[in-house]
């Protein structure tokens, strides 16, 4: 076990507990040796440690309900172990202590580490003995949980960063949301609103305070956060500096609002309410709370494009741990199949409030009745396979972080971000040899 690279994980990963890293590193799907299917019907009891919140847990009781109805010699202990980033640590112990869960959820971003340090199992042969039609996920979520060409994992709670928008608002003013980048110029004139040199209404609002909102910016624009080989950063790059130019540009001329620190996301959401930004790009996982506050018709709208035009996968995966006995491997594998295959992902995604991973269940009874109650996820779903992840690389969590300060003094001290990342790219340079 790589206890080097996995151990400084844990350290960094407190800030990164809703961001995203995805896509295999390409060439084919390895398959990796399991046991032959044996029926065995004596009675087994395997734990699933998770992160879901309070709210979720109805429909992560009904799933496991229906599931031992189908298995009832399998007992699936819940196990919550708080935020992700407290998971994550006690992964880690459970690791030392060689008394892991069976399943466990896994915050994406942090995947890379755990699977390259040899905790996951890889689970290509179980994919491949059973059968799993793997072309019926979202391409983009399902790699997100594939790591050097092996499947450690599937997409279970899924959200993306959307626009989302005040379209009584926009309505008002004959405005679209903006679907290239070339149209944002246009849209910032028609909606922002100033006051005596000082903005009243903002055009929109991106946060600066979880690179999982700025890295899509990065790519949609031309550029890439890792070269091919991984082994140096790009953001120094005139493709890879042409979003954050943007943004300061927006930022000097008050039509873009950005916040970055504690309480920012629950301001930038109060903004909204009260009419101050029109437009913010937030997860996919709060638009229930948006609906459910809002005064006037909310819409949603993808990440506008320039090269093009994508978004990233965001929260957490259901993986095996690959210390579990086998006998409780078998019995986690069927877990994972149940919790994810796309009978169940209607009801998954409406109990939860996350998204459907699955293509096939869109044109179902399900799926149309689950479009009339939330029109507003068609933007994703038109959009299904550029839902994807990031460059993977097992010191993300870290190096991310210098790119993000980037931001920070570009909001709280208006630096010209051009100079401030090309200093950063020096550091995230440096993180990158070492790991």
């Amino acid at each position: 076990m790589k206890l080097t690279k996995w151990f400084p994980l844990l350290a960094a990963s407190s800030l990164m507990l809703t961001t995203a890293v995805g896509c295999s590193n390409g060439g084919e799907q390895t398959t990796a040796k399991v046991p032959s299917a044996v029926e065995d019907n004596s009675p087994i009891t395997i734990q699933y440690w998770h992160s879901h919140a309070e709210v979720q847990m109805p429909a992560v009781n009904y799933m496991i309900t229906e599931f031992q109805k189908k298995y009832p010699n399998i007992t699936v202990e819940p196990v919550f172990q708080g935020a992700y980033v407290d998971l994550h640590k006690k992964l880690q112990a459970a690791v030392a202590a060689k008394e892991v869960p069976a399943v466990t959820n896994v915050e994406v971003s942090v995947l890379p580490n755990f699977a390259d340090s040899g905790v996951f199992a890889d689970l290509s042969g179980y994919i491949s003995r059973d059968k799993v039609d793997m072309n019926d996920f979202s391409k983009g979520m399902l790699q997100a949980y594939s790591y050097n060409n092996k499947q450690y994992g599937f997409p279970l709670i899924v959200s993306t960063s959307v626009m989302i928008y005040n379209k009584t608002l926009l309505d008002k003013l004959n405005v679209k949301p903006p679907q290239t980048w070339a149209e944002i110029e246009d849209f910032n004139k028609k909606v922002t609103v100033k006051e005596s040199g000082k903005t009243t209404r903002y055009a929109f609002s991106v946060p600066g305070w979880d690179t999982w909102y700025m890295d899509p910016w990065v790519s949609n624009g031309g550029g890439a956060i890792l070269s091919p080989d991984h082994k140096k950063t790009l953001l120094d790059q005139p493709d890879s500096l042409k979003w954050v130019q943007n943004f300061h540009k927006w930022l000097q001329d008050g039509s873009m609002h950005m916040g970055y620190g504690k309480g920012a996301s629950d301001t930038m959401r109060q903004m909204f309410l009260e009419e101050k930004v029109a437009m913010v790009e937030h997860t996919s996982a709060v638009l229930k709370t948006y609906l459910g506050n809002a005064k006037f018709e909310v819409g949603v709208s993808f990440l506008p494009g320039d090269k093009e035009r994508k978004s990233h996968i965001g929260g957490a995966g259901i993986v095996m741990m690959d210390g579990a006995p086998a006998k409780q491997k078998e019995a986690a594998w069927k877990f994972i199949k149940f919790m994810t295959e796309a009978e169940n992902n209607i009801k998954w995604a409406e109990g939860t409030g996350y998204l459907p991973t699955h293509k096939s269940v869109l044109t179902t009874e399900e799926g149309k009745k689950y479009f009339e109650k939330l029109p507003q996820y068609k933007a994703v779903f038109d959009n299904f396979d550029n839902v994807v992840g990031r460059p993977q690389h097992p010191t993300y969590p870290e190096f991310s972080k210098k790119y993000m300060e980037v931001i920070g003094k570009m909001i709280l001290e208006n630096g010209d971000p051009v100079p401030l990342m090309k200093d950063a790219v020096k550091e995230i340079d440096a993180i990158l040899k070492e790991g």
